[in-house]
């Protein structure tokens, strides 16, 4: 039998791939047999031009069962495939909340559904729940009621659950965990799980917080998914993280510390230089005959103010001399935000919404786009406590200007962009501060 040539032997470690964006263009990408998902992501976000924020997820989208998850950075995406369904697709998207467990994990596991507060009868520290869901010696567990679909039917059925590393476990008698009442509804090592996107239409949720747990072997038929359906967000969002937790241990932690070792690594190399004319820059009076020095710090911020106020009101000056001119600072306070990844257009409320939920709903997330009452306002639509708000944006005119606001004219803006930068700094009459823009980019 004639042997393999090493350049036989390399065609054959490439498989090939397609990604789809957010607007439904796909691009096929080569890849070795052994890239992990976080090694793809970096791959898309190089060929995009993108900002690598770490936040950036490949997600597997089932659209005729309504399901999607986001993969996880180790995962293997050649193995993924291969399971994967004809129909089924690759989506390259934001993430921000992929990690934010590891941040906030009092937010994620909230004490009436973590069984060890509930039977001591205790608060648990942050950092020693997440030890205790992280170490192999240790048996956390998730409880609490869920609908679950009767397999085969219909109809939702109430029941109370328990998430233990060895499965899924529904109580046959209330919520007794005797083990003669305990029945394995899923296995945690051989599934993975998906959130449901079209619960209420498709599969007749009784609320919209569905997800479930599909077999990996499986032929992707609804038969073989365990549907399940939360009464809130924070109630799927806990299940659907403690199965990630229990399923992957550590290795969601070393893959949540990887960027921070790669940055700090990369800051002891690249920390950033001033030049010779940086270091040599001093605070300058000129207000005499000849320049001085000004050594006192306070005498220069004083001087850094007034030079502010003074370039202000050079730059009102010009603002009324251009207003005549074909493209005056209204018109391009107008359209100057239109190229900006935080806006959206003219998209409607559900489907900020849909974006809103897909990147995560973390707090600060966050969207701007043209109001569906207004034509001439915007909306801001931000994510604070797993919630979605909308805040609107009106135009005022003071002086012959359009300032654009959303606190009634208490604070005004020359544009979008301003804005913006003003809230991503300060909270003021926002419930947080902006601070991931929600992005939809093109491959």
């Amino acid at each position: 039998m004639p042997s393999c040539s090493p350049d036989c032997c390399l065609l054959r470690a490439v498989e090939i791939v397609k990604i789809f964006s957010e607007d439904g263009i796909g691009k096929v990408v080569e890849i070795p047999a052994d890239m992990t998902a976080r090694d793809l992501c970096q791959l898309l976000v190089y060929k995009s031009h993108c900002v690598d924020d770490n936040s950036w997820a490949l997600v597997e989208h089932h659209p005729l069962l309504g399901l999607e998850r986001c993969l996880e950075d180790h995962e293997l995406v050649v193995q993924v495939q291969a399971s994967m369904n004809s129909d089924s697709r690759f989506l390259f998207r934001k993430n921000y909340a992929k990690y934010e467990f590891f941040r906030s994990p009092l937010t994620f596991f909230p004490e009436h559904m973590v069984a060890w507060c509930q039977e001591t009868n205790r608060t648990i520290p942050p950092s020693q729940l997440l030890k205790n869901f992280l170490a192999t010696s240790s048996c956390p567990e998730i409880q609490g009621y869920l609908y679950v679909k009767e397999v085969a039917r219909k109809s939702w059925k109430k029941v109370y659950l328990f998430l233990r590393r060895s499965g899924l476990y529904c109580s046959t008698k209330g919520s007794s965990k005797e083990p003669r009442h305990l029945q394995l509804l899923a296995d945690l090592e051989d599934s993975n799980i998906f959130t449901v996107i079209t619960g209420k239409k498709q599969h007749g949720a009784p609320t919209d917080y569905g997800f479930c747990i599909k077999p990996n072997k499986g032929r992707g038929e609804l038969k073989e998914l365990r549907m399940l359906c939360a009464e809130d967000e924070q109630a799927r969002t806990c299940w659907m993280t403690a199965f990630r937790v229990f399923k992957y241990g550590i290795v969601l932690y070393q893959n949540y510390k990887i960027p921070q070792q790669r940055k700090t690594l990369l800051s002891h190399f690249s920390a950033p230089v001033r030049s010779v004319s940086e270091n040599s820059l001093v605070a300058m009076d000129f207000s005499g005959r000849i320049g001085r020095v000004i050594d006192n710090p306070v005498e220069a911020q004083s001087a850094a103010l007034e030079e502010g106020h003074a370039w202000r009101k050079r730059n009102q000056r010009m603002n009324i001399l251009g207003s005549h001119s074909p493209l005056h600072h209204s018109s391009l306070s107008s359209v100057i935000h239109i190229a900006q990844l935080w806006f959206h257009g003219r998209i409607t409320r559900e489907e900020s919404h849909r974006i809103i939920h897909q990147q995560g709903q973390v707090d600060g997330l966050f969207l701007l786009r043209v109001s569906q009452s207004n034509p001439k306002a915007f909306v801001l639509t931000l994510c604070h406590h797993q919630k979605i708000k909308h805040f609107q944006i009106l135009p005022c005119e003071e002086d012959g200007q359009i300032f654009f606001s959303l606190d009634d004219g208490a604070t005004k803006f020359t544009d979008l962009i301003q804005l913006v930068e003003f809230y991503q700094l300060n909270r003021g009459v926002l419930p947080c501060k902006l601070k991931h823009p929600c992005t939809v980019v093109a491959l």
